[in-house]
C-alpha cells in the first residue's frame, strides 16, 4: 500500500473537517500539521471525527476496513494521531498486517 495514497485519504478527511469549521479554525492540510497533542489543531471531538472520516476513506478508496480507535492505537509509543505522516505510517502497518493474514 502506498503511503501517498494513505496521506491523500487523510488530507481529504481534513478537507471534509474544514468544511464544517469556521474560516478562522481551518486546519492546514499538510502531512506535518500537528493534529493532536501539544499544539494540536483538533480537540477530542475533532479527533474522533477525523478518525471516522479516515476509516471511511480507507474503506472507500483503498478497499480495506480498519479500526483506528482501539487500544492498540492508544498504546503506541509515538502518538499516531500527532500528524498525517505518523497516522499514515500507522495505517500502512495495519494494512500490511491485513495483507499478510
Amino acid at each position: 500500500m502506498q503511503t501517498e495514497a494513505i496521506i491523500r485519504v487523510i488530507l481529504e478527511a481534513l478537507e471534509e473537517l474544514n468544511r464544517q469549521r469556521p474560516a478562522e479554525l481551518q486546519i492546514p492540510r499538510t502531512p506535518e500539521t500537528v493534529l493532536s497533542g501539544d499544539g494540536g489543531q483538533l480537540d477530542s471531538l475533532g479527533l474522533v471525527n477525523l478518525i471516522l472520516l479516515v476509516e471511511e476513506g480507507v474503506a472507500d478508496k483503498l478497499g480495506v476496513r480498519i479500526s483506528l480507535s482501539d487500544e492498540r492505537a492508544m498504546a503506541q509509543e509515538a502518538n499516531p494521531f500527532r500528524n498525517a505522516n505518523l497516522l499514515a505510517a500507522y495505517i500502512r502497518r495495519l494494512l500490511e498486517e491485513k495483507e499478510s493474514v
